[in-house]
């Protein structure tokens, strides 16, 4: 059988027992103690909030959250509501906070400021401290609304750089100061506002920007005024040319002076060829220097010879003024901005040496047309004449009617004479020019030189020959030939009062040039019709016709070849005049 086992208790050695009653004590002590001092604390807490508690130098010690709340919000600390003082860039500005956003929130802030813990070590602890706490007031933030803020700080800060420039108006030098560009980071703009509110009086926030530099100094643009700009239009320059004086005034000169940054050096420019055009340079300078006078020439027994010798002129050349006015522009006073200009000479191109070398030896052809007298005629063919005669057409070159008589304006020269206009007679300027025009045609048909451009007029007037006659109208219908002789041709024209002649004078590439004029085919009767206005021109009926010319040429009387220009001729309707007053515009007639 298993043998059975006692247990006994045993029993502590002597002693010991005595000091765990002691410490037992001991414990109990302090715990009741502890359990005073917590209930001290909790007595000396308050209601919510401690004793000594602060928000920004308001005190809410001892107060419910709700008093807190009203006091914080009655007593708020001036910082809370304070404009923020801000600089962007080089601009000073000042944000509210409350329209950026930015306020105290006085429930939260009382709410921090309440004692949540209540554990022993905690409230026992706050018996020992000093009694003061400062609580940091709890920020709320309105993003919508700091943005808003943020946008017209930049809408009245932001600007683009501005480069610095100098520019030359009504003889004035005007400069441009250069200007730092600026943006403003909204962003981080927005983040430096957060982070300095309340305000704490150290001095405005500097919200961050981007800055964009010009590229040319302002100590640039003021080197370039003082030492060019506004010496170059201090006054006038004046030319020399033997005793002639040519004054070239301070707004002339400015308005062909050009300024450019090189590479952030500003440097000018004389535009010498557009000086040399301007009117108030141009005509004084013809006036100063004078054009060759070219011979006239004339004819004897079908030969060219010289009527009056030519003369050379003096010219001032674009580089001539340049040269002569570019290193005054920097000189002050009258006598420092007086210089001599180089001037050119010029031999005229007709002398009685060239004309052999140019091969102008005879007569090529000549023609007249005889008109009836009036004084719109005497005064139009007579202008048109003028402008005409002395024309040197070189070979290869087209000569052009219009670009050589030019519109035919009171300006110019000329009337108001008769002329057709939509198939009738009409009054306007120029009138009666295209006689001169058909004595030209004549004149080069003969002569034997290639028509460029030519139109006859729309019925027929009887006294031209018909299917050799032209008319002109400024901007529409020209009067072209082409110098294909292979030698130069002198024109040579003059009126009378009933009268036109021109003779072309050079080398004849034929013997002899022909017309031969067909029948007149396609004959169609006229109509009656009536004009109204004080232009018109009472005229005849004339039936009209088709009719073709050759054109032959002839070398030892044998032909060598033919040309046919063809002419269409409207009927010419029988017209009376109603007096009746409307605007007309008018086209070239005879």
């Amino acid at each position: 059988m298993p043998r059975s086992t006692t247990h006994h208790a045993q029993t502590p050695p002597r002693g010991r027992r005595p000091r765990l009653r002691t410490a037992a004590i001991a414990t109990g002590v302090v715990a009741v103690a502890a359990g005073g001092l917590y209930v001290a604390g909790l007595v000396a807490t308050g209601d919510d909030i401690s004793a000594g508690t602060r928000v920004g130098g308001v005190d809410i010690g001892g107060m419910s959250r709700a008093d807190a709340e009203a006091r914080l919000a009655a007593e708020a600390p001036a910082a809370w509501s304070a404009p923020i003082p801000v600089r962007v860039g080089d601009r000073a500005a000042t944000v509210t906070p409350a329209s950026a956003g930015l306020t105290v929130d006085v429930a939260k802030t009382a709410e921090r400021a309440a004692d949540p813990a209540r554990d022993p070590i905690t409230v026992i602890g706050r018996l020992f401290s000093s009694g003061e706490r400062e609580i940091q007031p709890v920020l709320a933030y309105d993003a919508g609304k700091a943005k808003t803020v943020v946008a017209e700080l930049a809408r009245t800060s932001d600007r683009p750089v501005r480069e610095g420039a100098v520019a030359f108006r009504a003889g004035k030098a005007v400069e441009t100061r250069p200007v730092t560009g600026q943006k403003l980071d909204a962003g981080r703009a927005v983040e430096a506002l957060r982070a300095a509110y309340p305000a704490t009086g150290a001095g405005p926030v500097a919200l961050p920007v981007a800055v964009t530099r010009p590229k040319l100094p302002a100590a640039e643009v003021t080197r370039f005024l003082d030492t060019y700009a506004k010496p170059a239009v201090s006054g006038p320059v004046t030319l020399t040319a033997g005793t002639d004086r040519l004054r070239i005034s301070a707004a002339t000169l400015g308005d062909h002076l050009t300024v450019k940054n090189d590479a952030g050096r500003l440097t000018a420019a004389l535009d010498a060829e557009a000086l040399l055009r301007d009117p108030d340079v141009a005509d004084p300078i013809s006036v100063l220097t004078g054009a060759p006078v070219e011979a006239t020439l004339g004819v004897r027994d079908g030969k060219a010879y010289v009527e009056s010798e030519g003369k050379p002129g003096h010219e001032v050349t674009a580089k001539a003024l340049g040269d002569a006015v570019r290193p005054l522009l920097t000189r002050s006073g009258d006598a420092a901005r007086t210089a001599p200009v180089a001037t050119k000479v010029t031999q005229p191109e007709l002398t009685s040496e060239s004309l052999a070398r140019l091969g102008i030896t005879e007569e090529m052809s000549t023609y007249t047309v005889n008109f009836p007298a009036a004084p719109y005629r005497t005064t139009n063919i007579g202008r048109a004449a003028e402008l005409i005669n002395g024309s040197l057409v070189q070979p290869g070159e087209v000569w052009s009617f219009n670009k050589t008589v030019g519109e035919r304006t009171p300006d110019n020269g000329f009337v108001d004479g008769t002329m057709i206009l939509d198939g009738q007679y009409r009054s306007a300027p120029g009138g009666g020019v295209s006689a001169m025009a058909t004595t030209m045609f004549n004149a080069m048909f003969f002569a034997g030189v290639k028509p460029v451009e030519y139109g006859a007029h729309s019925f027929y007037i009887e006294r031209y020959p018909a299917g050799r006659e032209a008319t002109v109208a400024w901007g529409s219908l020209d009067l072209k030939f082409r110098n294909d002789s292979g030698k130069p041709i002198y024109i040579k024209a003059g009126a009378t009062d009933t009268s036109v002649t021109v003779s072309f004078l050079g080398t004849k590439k034929y013997d002899s040039v022909e017309a031969v004029a067909g029948k007149r085919t396609n004959l169609t009767e006229p109509k009656k019709a009536e004009g109204t206005g004080k232009a018109c021109v009472p005229q005849p009926p004339l039936e009209g016709f088709d009719i073709s010319v050759d054109r032959v040429f002839k070398n030892d009387g044998a032909e060598v070849k033919r040309e046919t220009f063809k002419t269409h001729y409207t009927p010419r309707d029988e017209v009376t005049c109603k007096p009746v007053e409307e605007p007309d515009k008018a086209a070239d007639a005879g």
